[in-house]
């Protein structure tokens, strides 16, 4: 059972504020999206064997920011909601939703240079399991302070069970290296 770790936590205006709640995940998951050269990264993933039922790699980049945006917004609504109870238990539990929270955005983060920076999908497939973990019990965290918090999260699991299962698929069906699809998109330059 994770409890509140200050040092492992956003501090509270990021939750208090709604616009950066909101806008914190969104700018942050599109750095991250940039550093990893969006050119490259998208010549690979084509160049990548898939399984079925893979999206177009256009999607993503939508995809993404409308999650981020749902997550930051369940968070300023739990924390809100959490932080102003009178009930100590419920407090306790946002200030823990907050600690899982700042932990998940890590992990979030964290995938998409481990997975086509680094080329480590065995890692990336742990860093994604991971935050499915996470997440899914955040959600039942803070759906205890907020239900609709809670439904808010449910996306996020829903394209985190989708992505989990497209990092395992792509994996396995590059023999977990990813090398020879880098040299594909090199040559397609």
């Amino acid at each position: 059972m994770t409890t509140y770790i200050p040092s492992l936590t956003f501090p509270s205006y990021v939750f208090e504020q709604p616009a950066v709640s909101i806008l914190l995940p969104i700018v942050a998951g599109a750095a991250i999206g940039y550093s990893t050269r969006p050119t490259e990264t998208q010549k690979t993933y084509l160049a990548l064997r898939q399984p079925p039922f893979h999206p177009p790699a256009w999607l993503f980049g939508p995809a993404w920011t409308t999650l981020y945006g749902l997550m930051g917004y369940a968070a300023h609504r739990a924390w809100s909601a959490g932080a102003s109870s009178v009930n100590p238990a419920t407090v306790a539990l946002a200030k823990q939703g907050a600690t899982l929270y700042t932990i998940q955005l890590g992990l979030n983060l964290a995938w998409m240079p481990l997975f086509f920076g680094f080329n480590r999908p065995v890692a990336a497939t742990v860093d994604i399991l991971a935050l499915g973990g996470v997440v899914g019990y955040m959600t039942y965290i803070w759906g205890q302070v907020d239900e609709t918090a809670g439904y808010l999260f449910a996306p996020y699991l829903g394209w985190l069970t989708f992505a989990t299962y497209l990092c395992v698929g792509v994996g396995y069906l590059n023999d977990w290296d990813m090398s020879t699809a880098k040299r594909a998109a090199k040559k397609g330059e």
